[in-house]
């Protein structure tokens, strides 16, 4: 297996993840900041040989990548509003508490690192799916205001900028790695983002435009020593635009075979990517368990009927849709995550 290192654009060397990795991007079913930390923290750095496990602050809800996000932008503002976080003129009580949940969050994980020396995720909702989802303070989503686009994309670098450097402040021993949720930039590129009214539809925005916004945020995390990744969700056709950025890594929620995706994938990783697997949740049967064999299949299979060389298998970063309702069961798939992982990387070993 390999590390793939790479060069940053200040000449710094930014480290790749050594052989098949596993992390934890799903919402982690604990009430307690410091008992998900201590159980996310405990599972990944026992994993087989063979295989890495990725830490990250893990995240209390389904919106908290969002609410994340909102909390890291810098010199902007936002507050909770009838259909959603929108931008505020000034801080308020909201912008207050998100900023504290996260520092509460964040200190939890340093409690549970400490000592800890590796590969930490630090996850961010991305400038396009941002700017969906965020409004205006005084009107529609953010998408529909190009200036206000290219504000919250500078606002999102300084704050993220800021939160690598309290990672690495707080996780002495901590190598950085960047996950842009960009789950929404297929829907951004087709134009059926709908409009506050819900009666119309958000202008598309063209490929060209989704390269020139998302690569200097990109870039900038890049310079300060990071890997980035950028996860797109169901949308294979955004694949081509995060290459295109200049990411380090792609991700992508599996699913059923579709040969014009994987032609995608397979252009993504011919030219040194990283491909972040998003796998459904295992199967499981009273008598023999969790299927860890049909696990790694969602992977394997396609990757092997579409031709790629099994040796690039070593620049995959598995994560599953979702953790379950309970610690214990989080724990466990977890646990099988890391098993489908050690047959991926036997398989780069072939």
């Amino acid at each position: 297996m390999t590390e793939r290192p790479t060069a940053a654009p200040d000449g710094s060397r930014v480290p790749g993840l050594p052989g098949p990795a596993v992390t934890v991007t799903a919402t982690w079913p604990a009430s307690e900041p410091l008992e998900a930390a201590l159980a996310v923290l405990g599972d990944l750095t026992d994993v087989p040989d063979g295989v890495t496990g990725v830490p990250g602050v893990p995240a209390r809800d389904e919106r908290d990548g969002l609410v994340r996000t909102c909390a890291a932008l810098d010199q902007l503002p936002v507050e909770l509003g009838p259909h959603g976080w929108k931008l505020a003129d000034r801080p308020g009580r909201d912008a207050e508490r998100i900023a504290a949940r996260w520092r509460d969050d964040l200190e939890a994980f340093a409690i549970a690192a400490s000592g800890y020396t590796g590969p930490v995720l630090l996850a961010a909702t991305g400038p396009w799916t941002l700017a969906s989802e965020l409004y205006l303070a005084r009107g529609d989503r953010v998408l529909t205001d190009h200036g206000a686009v290219r504000e919250i994309a500078q606002a999102l670098v300084a704050g993220m900028c800021a939160r690598v450097a309290d990672v690495r402040r707080l996780v002495p021993g901590a190598e950085v790695h960047v996950r842009l949720d960009e789950s929404l930039i297929g829907q951004v590129n087709a134009g059926v983002i709908p409009t506050f009214s819900g009666y119309s539809r958000i202008r598309a925005v063209p490929g060209p435009d989704l390269v020139a916004r998302l690569e200097p945020v990109v870039r900038a995390l890049q310079a300060v020593g990071v890997r980035v990744a950028v996860h797109v969700g169901d949308a294979w056709l955004g694949i081509a635009p995060v290459a295109l950025a200049g990411a380090d890594g792609v991700g992508l929620r599996l699913g059923p075979w579709n040969e014009r995706a994987w032609e995608h994938v397979a252009r993504a990783v011919e030219r040194g990517m990283d491909l972040w697997p998003v796998l459904a949740p295992p199967t499981s049967s009273q008598c023999s368990g969790p299927d860890v064999r049909a696990l790694a299949d969602q992977l394997l299979v396609p990757w092997r009927r579409i031709g790629l060389e099994v040796r690039a298998l070593d620049r995959t970063v598995l994560s599953l849709t979702g953790h379950g309702a309970h610690v214990q069961e989080a724990r466990g798939r977890l646990r099988t995550l890391a098993q489908a992982g050690l047959l991926v990387a036997e398989r780069a070993a072939d």
